[in-house]
């Protein structure tokens, strides 16, 4: 019977101890994806990762698959896996994409991919104070900070404050167009944000697996006292996160509700 021939371990390889093998991978990766790469850079493949630390493939995967749980690697699929990029922390004030990305020195950039004037659902009609069958405007754009898809758009505008809308530019800050050439600043806006799984047109368009996380804000914006937008967006739940201040300042009194807020 023929003798089977193996890679003899090399000067990094990982030996027995008190920590299992992949508790020992896992946090050689941590410290490699915080000091050493940078901030999206891919990481070695399992071939390498097994080969270079004298552990087995299943051990490489639950290792990486333990980082990706933590959100400190991201599966790309057909790509390989990736460090994590800082999630843009978001503190819920009411600014564009546009403004927001460029203070964070980022480059923003939209892409347009639909707009109609259409009769919209009967919860925006009534959110923009329209009548059951009044078309309204509607946009669907694909926001992106540093070339790297940000959040889906799907909006809708009322059309006596902002006529003519569709045939105006529509891939740059929307905000300053509404400031520059209507008159209209949006002042308050009342904001509801949820989570789910992305489904899969906005997971292509995002770059993501579908059922991956996203958050999504629905905003209605007024100015004047008059609602203008009705705006939800879906954002990437691996690049982005809100901050809230909290007090209980004007917290009623009461037994609390099961279940959570409503």
């Amino acid at each position: 019977m023929a003798a089977q021939h193996r890679v003899a371990p090399g000067p990094d390889a990982l030996g027995d101890g008190p920590l299992p093998k992949h508790v020992q991978l896992r946090e050689i990766l941590r410290e490699l994806a915080a000091n050493e790469l940078l901030p999206g850079s891919p990481v070695p493949s399992e071939r390498e990762l097994a080969c270079r630390y004298g552990v087995s493939r299943l051990t490489v995967r639950e290792a990486v698959g333990q980082l990706v749980a933590d959100g400190v690697l991201v599966r790309v699929r057909g790509k390989g896996t990736f460090t994590n990029r800082p999630r843009i922390d978001s503190a819920l004030h009411l600014a564009s994409f546009t403004e927001d990305m460029r203070r964070r020195g980022m480059r923003p950039e939209t892409e347009l991919l639909g707009s109609a004037e259409q009769v919209p659902p009967a919860d925006t009609a009534e959110a923009l104070g329209l009548p059951p069958d009044r078309p309204a405007y509607w946009l669907f754009r694909l926001r992106k900070a540093d070339g790297e898809p940000m959040a889906v758009e799907r909006g809708w505008y009322h059309p006596d404050r902002v006529p003519g809308l569709l045939d105006r530019p529509l891939t740059e800050s929307l905000y300053t167009l509404l400031d520059r050439g209507y008159g209209v600043r949006l002042e308050q806006g009342t904001q509801t944000v949820l989570a789910e799984g992305a489904d899969p047109e906005t997971a292509r368009l995002l770059g993501v697996r579908p059922g991956s996380p996203v958050l999504v804000f629905r905003r209605i914006s007024t100015a004047q006292g008059r609602p203008v937008e009705d705006m939800t967006s879906w954002y990437r739940g691996d690049l982005y996160q809100v901050t809230m201040q909290l007090d209980r300042t004007g917290v009623p009194a009461g037994p609390a509700h099961p279940g959570g807020n409503r």
